[in-house]
Protein backbone atom coordinates (compact mmCIF):
# COMPACT_ATOMS: atom_id res chain seq x y z
CA UNK A 1 0.00 0.00 0.00
CA UNK A 2 1.24 3.37 -0.81
CA UNK A 3 1.04 4.51 2.72
CA UNK A 4 -0.25 8.16 3.46
CA UNK A 5 3.32 9.11 1.75
CA UNK A 6 0.95 8.59 -1.59
CA UNK A 7 0.52 11.32 -4.03
CA UNK A 8 -2.24 11.64 -6.39
CA UNK A 9 -3.55 14.88 -7.86
CA UNK A 10 -3.20 18.65 -9.20
CA UNK A 11 -3.63 22.49 -9.67
CA UNK A 12 -4.05 23.39 -12.98
CA UNK A 13 -0.93 26.12 -12.73
CA UNK A 14 1.09 23.26 -12.41
CA UNK A 15 -0.02 20.36 -14.31
CA UNK A 16 1.50 18.58 -16.83
CA UNK A 17 2.45 20.71 -19.59
CA UNK A 18 -0.30 20.33 -22.53
CA UNK A 19 0.97 19.62 -26.58
CA UNK A 20 0.79 22.81 -28.57
CA UNK A 21 -2.06 22.74 -31.84
CA UNK A 22 -0.11 22.61 -34.18
CA UNK A 23 2.39 21.33 -36.68
CA UNK A 24 5.42 22.46 -34.45
CA UNK A 25 7.95 21.15 -31.91
CA UNK A 26 8.17 23.39 -29.02
CA UNK A 27 9.82 23.46 -25.20
CA UNK A 28 8.65 24.70 -21.66
CA UNK A 29 10.70 25.75 -18.67
CA UNK A 30 9.15 26.98 -15.50
CA UNK A 31 9.41 27.29 -12.08
CA UNK A 32 7.26 26.98 -9.19
CA UNK A 33 6.50 27.38 -5.70
CA UNK A 34 5.01 24.29 -5.27
CA UNK A 35 4.72 21.73 -7.30
CA UNK A 36 0.38 20.63 -6.88
CA UNK A 37 -0.96 17.85 -8.67
CA UNK A 38 -4.80 16.74 -8.56
CA UNK A 39 -4.56 19.21 -5.37
CA UNK A 40 -1.77 17.46 -3.45
CA UNK A 41 1.68 18.41 -3.43
CA UNK A 42 4.36 16.60 -5.04
CA UNK A 43 7.13 18.37 -3.29
CA UNK A 44 6.62 18.75 0.77
CA UNK A 45 5.04 22.24 -0.14
CA UNK A 46 8.51 23.67 -1.47
CA UNK A 47 9.42 24.56 -5.30
CA UNK A 48 9.76 22.43 -7.81
CA UNK A 49 11.95 23.13 -11.39
CA UNK A 50 9.96 21.58 -14.38
CA UNK A 51 10.26 21.36 -18.13
CA UNK A 52 9.30 19.22 -21.43
CA UNK A 53 9.02 19.25 -25.16
CA UNK A 54 6.04 18.74 -27.22
CA UNK A 55 5.52 18.16 -31.04
CA UNK A 56 2.34 18.17 -32.49
CA UNK A 57 1.26 17.12 -36.42
CA UNK A 58 -0.79 19.04 -38.23
CA UNK A 59 -2.80 15.96 -38.51
CA UNK A 60 -4.31 15.98 -34.86
CA UNK A 61 -1.58 13.44 -33.36
CA UNK A 62 0.91 14.32 -30.60
CA UNK A 63 3.67 13.22 -28.71
CA UNK A 64 6.00 14.47 -25.95
CA UNK A 65 7.44 14.45 -22.36
CA UNK A 66 7.62 16.38 -19.38
CA UNK A 67 9.70 16.48 -15.94
CA UNK A 68 9.79 17.78 -12.51
CA UNK A 69 11.14 17.65 -9.49
CA UNK A 70 9.36 16.36 -6.73
CA UNK A 71 9.87 14.43 -3.05
CA UNK A 72 7.24 12.57 -1.95
CA UNK A 73 8.88 9.52 -3.09
CA UNK A 74 12.00 9.96 -0.87
CA UNK A 75 9.36 11.11 1.83
CA UNK A 76 8.18 7.33 1.49
CA UNK A 77 10.98 5.58 1.51
CA UNK A 78 11.87 5.55 -2.09
CA UNK A 79 14.87 6.90 -4.09
CA UNK A 80 13.16 8.70 -6.88
CA UNK A 81 13.89 12.50 -7.18
CA UNK A 82 12.20 13.30 -10.44
CA UNK A 83 8.57 12.66 -12.34
CA UNK A 84 9.44 11.92 -15.96
CA UNK A 85 6.03 11.98 -17.89
CA UNK A 86 5.34 10.70 -21.19
CA UNK A 87 2.41 10.92 -23.66
CA UNK A 88 1.15 10.88 -27.07
CA UNK A 89 -2.15 11.54 -28.17
CA UNK A 90 -4.70 12.94 -30.96
CA UNK A 91 -6.78 15.97 -30.42
CA UNK A 92 -9.46 17.15 -33.45
CA UNK A 93 -12.58 19.81 -34.01
CA UNK A 94 -15.74 17.59 -34.59
CA UNK A 95 -17.68 20.59 -34.58
CA UNK A 96 -17.34 24.27 -34.46
CA UNK A 97 -15.78 25.42 -30.88
CA UNK A 98 -15.52 21.65 -30.28
CA UNK A 99 -12.92 19.37 -30.03
CA UNK A 100 -12.16 16.06 -28.60
CA UNK A 101 -8.62 14.66 -27.41
CA UNK A 102 -7.84 11.15 -26.15
CA UNK A 103 -4.37 9.83 -25.59
CA UNK A 104 -1.79 7.72 -23.17
CA UNK A 105 0.06 9.00 -20.37
CA UNK A 106 2.86 6.99 -18.30
CA UNK A 107 4.01 8.95 -15.11
CA UNK A 108 7.79 7.31 -14.70
CA UNK A 109 9.52 7.79 -11.37
CA UNK A 110 13.34 6.10 -11.86
CA UNK A 111 14.31 3.82 -9.23
CA UNK A 112 11.11 4.19 -6.93
CA UNK A 113 11.67 1.16 -4.86
CA UNK A 114 8.66 1.26 -3.18
CA UNK A 115 6.60 -1.82 -2.55
CA UNK A 116 4.40 -1.10 -4.85
CA UNK A 117 5.93 0.38 -7.95
CA UNK A 118 4.99 4.33 -8.59
CA UNK A 119 5.04 4.28 -11.88
CA UNK A 120 1.45 4.90 -13.37
CA UNK A 121 -0.38 4.10 -16.92
CA UNK A 122 -3.05 6.76 -18.01
CA UNK A 123 -5.87 6.61 -20.82
CA UNK A 124 -7.52 9.31 -21.27
CA UNK A 125 -10.65 11.78 -22.81
CA UNK A 126 -11.21 14.94 -22.78
CA UNK A 127 -13.84 17.16 -24.68
CA UNK A 128 -13.96 21.02 -25.10
CA UNK A 129 -16.96 22.60 -25.28
CA UNK A 130 -16.12 26.62 -26.05
CA UNK A 131 -14.08 28.19 -23.10
CA UNK A 132 -14.85 24.49 -21.07
CA UNK A 133 -13.22 21.24 -20.47
CA UNK A 134 -14.11 18.04 -19.31
CA UNK A 135 -11.96 15.07 -18.76
CA UNK A 136 -12.11 11.70 -17.67
CA UNK A 137 -8.36 9.92 -16.86
CA UNK A 138 -8.07 6.03 -16.14
CA UNK A 139 -5.86 4.15 -14.66
CA UNK A 140 -4.45 0.72 -16.48
CA UNK A 141 -2.09 0.00 -13.75
CA UNK A 142 -1.64 0.90 -10.16
CA UNK A 143 -1.90 4.02 -9.29
CA UNK A 144 1.10 6.10 -7.89
CA UNK A 145 1.61 3.15 -5.58
CA UNK A 146 -1.52 1.87 -4.32
CA UNK A 147 -1.78 -1.48 -4.19
CA UNK A 148 -4.50 -2.95 -6.12
CA UNK A 149 -5.78 0.26 -7.16
CA UNK A 150 -6.35 -0.75 -10.85
CA UNK A 151 -9.20 1.23 -12.59
CA UNK A 152 -9.01 4.10 -10.54
CA UNK A 153 -10.40 7.19 -12.08
CA UNK A 154 -9.75 11.33 -12.20
CA UNK A 155 -12.73 13.41 -13.44
CA UNK A 156 -11.94 17.18 -13.90
CA UNK A 157 -14.15 19.85 -15.08
CA UNK A 158 -11.96 23.17 -15.69
CA UNK A 159 -12.40 26.60 -17.86
CA UNK A 160 -10.34 29.36 -19.26
CA UNK A 161 -11.44 32.63 -19.89
CA UNK A 162 -9.74 35.49 -21.49
CA UNK A 163 -10.48 38.65 -19.33
CA UNK A 164 -8.34 40.77 -21.54
CA UNK A 165 -5.04 42.73 -21.11
CA UNK A 166 -2.69 39.23 -21.31
CA UNK A 167 -4.69 38.20 -18.50
CA UNK A 168 -6.52 34.50 -18.31
CA UNK A 169 -9.14 32.70 -15.43
CA UNK A 170 -8.72 29.07 -15.09
CA UNK A 171 -11.50 27.85 -12.53
CA UNK A 172 -11.25 23.69 -11.67
CA UNK A 173 -12.89 21.06 -9.80
CA UNK A 174 -11.71 16.99 -10.34
CA UNK A 175 -12.50 14.19 -8.17
CA UNK A 176 -9.91 11.06 -7.81
CA UNK A 177 -11.09 7.79 -6.97
CA UNK A 178 -8.73 5.26 -5.92
CA UNK A 179 -9.94 1.70 -6.28
CA UNK A 180 -9.71 -0.11 -2.99
CA UNK A 181 -8.48 3.16 -1.09
CA UNK A 182 -12.10 4.87 -0.54
CA UNK A 183 -10.34 6.82 2.35
CA UNK A 184 -7.91 8.26 0.02
CA UNK A 185 -10.45 8.90 -2.98
CA UNK A 186 -11.21 12.98 -2.61
CA UNK A 187 -12.22 16.63 -4.05
CA UNK A 188 -9.83 19.25 -5.37
CA UNK A 189 -10.65 22.53 -6.28
CA UNK A 190 -8.35 25.75 -7.82
CA UNK A 191 -8.76 29.21 -9.52
CA UNK A 192 -5.54 30.04 -11.59
CA UNK A 193 -5.02 33.75 -12.97
CA UNK A 194 -2.05 34.01 -15.60
CA UNK A 195 -0.65 36.47 -17.13
CA UNK A 196 1.46 36.74 -20.42
CA UNK A 197 4.21 39.30 -19.72
CA UNK A 198 7.87 40.06 -21.06
CA UNK A 199 7.62 36.89 -23.21
CA UNK A 200 6.44 34.30 -19.76
CA UNK A 201 3.43 33.58 -18.43
CA UNK A 202 3.08 34.24 -14.78
CA UNK A 203 0.75 32.68 -12.65
CA UNK A 204 -1.39 32.53 -9.33
CA UNK A 205 -3.27 29.49 -8.09
CA UNK A 206 -5.21 29.20 -5.11
CA UNK A 207 -5.67 25.48 -4.77
CA UNK A 208 -7.81 23.24 -2.20
CA UNK A 209 -8.57 19.86 -1.61
CA UNK A 210 -11.44 18.38 1.06
CA UNK A 211 -9.07 15.72 2.45
CA UNK A 212 -6.44 15.90 4.94
CA UNK A 213 -5.18 11.92 4.60
CA UNK A 214 -2.00 12.61 2.10
CA UNK A 215 0.58 13.52 5.16
CA UNK A 216 4.17 13.92 3.73
CA UNK A 217 7.75 14.14 5.18
CA UNK A 218 8.27 16.38 8.55
CA UNK A 219 4.12 15.83 8.70
CA UNK A 220 3.13 18.26 6.53
CA UNK A 221 -0.48 18.26 4.97
CA UNK A 222 0.04 17.71 1.44
CA UNK A 223 -3.61 18.66 0.70
CA UNK A 224 -4.05 22.05 2.73
CA UNK A 225 -5.24 25.33 0.84
CA UNK A 226 -2.43 27.19 -0.14
CA UNK A 227 -1.64 29.69 -3.23
CA UNK A 228 0.89 28.62 -5.70
CA UNK A 229 3.30 30.81 -7.81
CA UNK A 230 4.84 29.72 -10.80
CA UNK A 231 6.55 31.28 -13.88
CA UNK A 232 6.55 29.50 -17.40
CA UNK A 233 8.90 30.23 -20.57
CA UNK A 234 7.79 28.30 -23.98
CA UNK A 235 10.00 28.52 -26.71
Amino acid sequence: MKSIYAVVAAAALTATALPVWADDLSYNLSVTSDYRYRGISQTRLKPALQGGVDYAHSSGFYIGAWASTIKWISDSGGDADVEIDTYLGYKTEVAKDVTIDVGFLRYNYPGNDLATSANTNELYGAVTVGPATLKYSHAVSNLFGFADSKQSGYLDLSATFDVGQGFTLVPHVGHQKVKNSPGYSYTDYSLTVNKDWQGFTWGAAFVATNTDAYIGGKGKDLGKNGLVISVKKVF
